[in-house]
């Protein structure tokens, strides 16, 4: 399992000096995470680095790596459960825990998608009453450029993305 940090996040958690590394082999098991502050409120945004499906949880109580590691497989568990994914979290996400890696971004695509799904999550906490757990639906339900298809005449939906790298990770 690879989680590829901010700079922001890595030095809050004190991870350590990150390292390149290129996707993991089941992309399934492969996120980046940015660390955000919304009315003096931290928040930590996951996202599977393929297909930039999201969750968001509040980071102002993590302060080691070993933390986030805890809170994240949970919230990425509850998240997915939730979202009726559960079967697939046990399947590719938490078979592939046993081996946690942290990195660099994997690329300034995945920075820019980060940043556009951190602004509109920032908008979001400013400006209605919902929980970061919430919050992961809207979010999946973006339109992004970067996880496009040819089918999807240039934006596609990380909800989407999320499904067909699931589909494609079964038939492989």
């Amino acid at each position: 399992m690879i989680f590829r940090l901010s700079h922001k996040l890595s030095t809050k958690i004190k991870s350590g000096k990150l390292k390149e590394m290129p996707l993991e082999e089941n992309p399934l098991a492969d996120w980046s995470s940015h660390l955000f502050v919304v009315d003096h409120t931290q928040y930590i945004i996951m996202s599977n680095t393929e297909s930039m499906y999201s969750c968001v949880m509040y980071g102002d109580d993590i302060n080691h790596d070993s933390q986030f590691i805890q809170r994240a497989f949970s919230t990425i568990r509850e998240f997915m459960e939730e979202d009726g994914l559960l079967s697939i979290y046990e399947e590719f996400i938490i078979s592939s825990s046993g081996t946690v890696s942290f990195a660099k971004a994997l690329n300034r695509q995945v920075t820019g998608s980060m940043n556009e799904l951190v602004m509109t999550a920032t908008t979001a906490l400013e400006s209605e009453e919902i929980a970061p757990h919430d919050l992961g639906f809207e979010l999946n339900n973006l339109l992004l450029s970067a996880i496009a298809t040819k089918a999807d005449r240039g934006y596609g939906r990380p909800k989407e993305a999320f499904r067909k790298l699931v589909d494609q990770k079964r038939n492989d």
